[in-house]
C-alpha cells in the first residue's frame, strides 16, 4: 500500500492536523525519511503555513488543541513545533505545557526546530530580537486591512517571531500585526 493510501485510511481522508478535507497532500515529517510513520496527512492551508508560504494565521492554528492529543507521534510532534511557532500566543504556550513528549519523539520534534530558526530575527540597530521583547516603531506604518497608521514610537509588547527572520508580529490597538523588524528598535 503506498503512503498516500495509508495516510488517507489512518486519517479518515482528512488533514490530520485541522481536520480539512481540502487539497491533502503528504508531509514527510523532517529530518526523517519517507515512511507512513513518519508522514502525515495535511490540508493545502496548514501546508503553506508549515513551509512558510503564508503567514500563520493563529485563529487556524487552535486546532492544535485537538490534534496534540492524537496517539500518531508525527501529528504530535508537527503540533508540538507549530505550537512553538506561536510561542508568542498565551493559548498556544498553554497547550504545550500540556503536551508530552517522550525524549525520543522530543529531540526529533525539536530536530526539525533548528532549520526553521537558524538566522536570528534583527531590529534596526542589529540587535537580536526574542520572542516575549518589547520593540519601538521608528517608522510610521500604514496597516494593512485595518483603517489606522501605526504611529513611529509606538511600543509593541510580547512580540512574536515568525518563520521569517525579517518579521516579527506583535498587537497595536488590539489588533495582532505582522511588523518588518528592521522598522523597530528593542527597548
Amino acid at each position: 500500500m503506498s503512503i498516500e493510501l495509508s495516510l488517507k485510511s489512518r486519517s479518515g481522508n482528512k488533514c490530520e492536523l485541522c481536520g480539512s478535507t481540502d487539497g491533502l497532500s503528504v508531509y514527510e515529517v523532517p529530518p526523517v525519511e519517507a515512511h507512513a510513520d513518519k508522514c502525515i496527512l495535511i490540508c493545502s492551508v496548514c501546508s503553506s503555513q508549515i513551509h512558510g508560504e503564508q503567514e500563520l494565521d493563529q485563529t487556524h492554528w487552535r486546532c492544535l488543541n485537538d490534534s496534540m492529543w492524537s496517539t500518531t507521534p508525527a501529528v504530535q510532534v508537527v503540533s508540538w513545533r507549530m505550537l512553538k511557532r506561536l510561542d508568542s500566543e498565551s493559548w498556544a504556550v498553554d497547550l504545550l505545557d500540556m503536551l508530552y513528549l517522550d525524549e525520543e519523539m522530543q529531540a526529533w520534534a525539536e530536530s526539525g526546530l533548528i532549520a526553521v530558526n537558524d538566522e536570528p530575527t534583527l531590529d534596526c540597530n542589529g540587535t537580536p530580537l526574542q520572542a516575549g521583547d518589547t520593540v519601538i516603531l521608528v517608522k510610521d506604518l500604514n496597516v494593512k486591512g485595518a483603517n489606522f497608521t501605526a504611529k513611529r514610537g509606538t511600543a509593541v509588547r510580547g512580540i512574536g517571531l515568525s518563520s521569517n527572520p525579517e518579521h516579527i508580529e506583535g498587537k497595536i490597538n488590539g489588533q495582532r500585526i505582522v511588523i518588518i523588524s528592521a522598522y523597530t528598535k528593542k527597548s
